[in-house]
């Protein structure tokens, strides 16, 4: 299996999950997240995964398997990295919502 296929994976349960946890909470007064903030996040998680991922890979902290990567880069960063900070960025605000909201009601 290619770190791509295995990414897609991810990314995919993340936007799916982040799409049904607003859905299926229903109780009065649920909402979506900001889709300005989860924007917001998402630019900036890949920002720093590009600059941070380059620095580790750069110092030789780490290295992939070239035979599982697609060849496409930014810098020395392999595409597939940028795949777990999306999926970080569309699942967390959907279950900071939904867990926050319930938080809230059970403390008061």
């Amino acid at each position: 299996m290619s770190y791509a296929w295995l990414s897609l994976g991810f990314v995919a349960v993340a936007l799916l999950a982040g799409i049904l946890l607003p859905l299926l909470d229903r109780r009065p007064g649920s909402a979506w997240p900001d889709a300005r903030a989860v924007t917001i996040t998402v630019v900036a998680l890949l920002a720093l995964t590009a600059v941070f991922d380059n620095v580790m890979i750069g110092a030789g902290l780490f290295h992939y398997s070239p035979e599982h990567l697609t060849g496409l880069r930014i810098g020395l960063a392999p595409i597939e990295d940028f795949a777990y900070p999306l999926a970080a960025g569309l699942l967390l605000p959907s279950l900071w919502t939904v867990l926050g909201r319930r938080s809230r009601r059970d403390a008061g």
